[in-house]
């Protein structure tokens, strides 16, 4: 039941987006090129929340699903395997013209060619998984 559940809030927000226009190629290209508040105005509003909830979290100490506690560890001081690995992933995002996110939304839209971007997607998982210990983290 639980699967379910994951899989119709999955398709709620994949509809969200869509009628949000952020899997729409045309937005991404406006973003790139400083054209249009739109999508900037969306992933501002995303951060902003996630900053909220993260620090809700840690304030009221709240439970996970399974009724485990949430712990998020802090994360290292440094800037460059950031700037490094925000680059490679704005590269390859301005190059397909989609977020790694609404890859499957994409699909299941009918644009098949997006079977490539996923296929490209996992192959640079499985090389980062290949490496990860030969990077400095």
């Amino acid at each position: 039941m639980r699967y379910i559940s994951y899989f119709l809030v999955g398709c709620f927000f994949g509809i969200v987006l869509t009628k949000a226009e952020v899997i729409s190629w045309y937005r991404i290209y406006e973003m790139f090129r400083f054209e249009s508040f739109h999508m900037y105005g969306i992933i501002g509003s995303a951060v902003c929340l996630g900053v909220v909830v993260v620090q809700l979290i840690k304030k009221f100490s709240i439970l996970s699903v399974e009724n485990v506690p949430i712990h998020i560890e802090e994360k290292e001081k440094g800037w460059k395997r950031y700037l490094l690995g925000g680059s490679f992933f704005g590269l390859g995002w301005a190059l397909v013209g989609a977020c790694p996110g609404p890859i499957y939304i994409l699909i299941g839209a009918g644009f098949g060619s997006f079977i490539l971007v996923l296929i490209g997607a996992l192959l640079g998982t499985l090389c980062y998984g290949i490496v990860k210990g030969k990077l400095p983290h």
